[in-house]
């Protein structure tokens, strides 16, 4: 099963420049991949155009957005990662409350 979500970036240029170094091969700390893959996500990419990102979750069976959000705010070191990224990013106008990456619909299927 896949998953897309949506967020934005602030819109600097130099901002956007470092939030992309954080996410280099390399740039991401080793806890919050393993974090990652431990909620039963398979694959994750993040694209990027102007200040908009997109990300598409390839998850297994049995991933919970519920189970994930439970285990990332138990750990300290994704809790870490989400400050330090909240440097660089801003919420969708239409996101709820304390709402991050935003989850999108499918509207067309070929």
């Amino acid at each position: 099963m896949k998953y897309h979500l949506a967020l934005d970036l602030k819109d600097d240029p130099a901002l956007i420049a470092e939030y992309e170094r954080w996410h280099a091969p390399g740039g991401v700390w080793p806890e919050v991949l393993e974090s990652i893959k431990s909620q039963g996500i398979i694959g994750l990419d993040i694209y990027r155009t102007g200040n908009r990102l997109f990300m598409v979750m390839e998850v297994k069976e049995d991933f919970s957005f519920e189970k994930k959000a439970a285990a990332d705010a138990a750990n300290p070191r994704v809790q870490a990662w989400e400050e330090l990224m909240w440097k660089f990013q801003q919420p969708l106008p239409w996101a709820k409350d304390g709402e991050k990456w935003v989850l999108m619909e499918k509207i067309f299927e070929l």
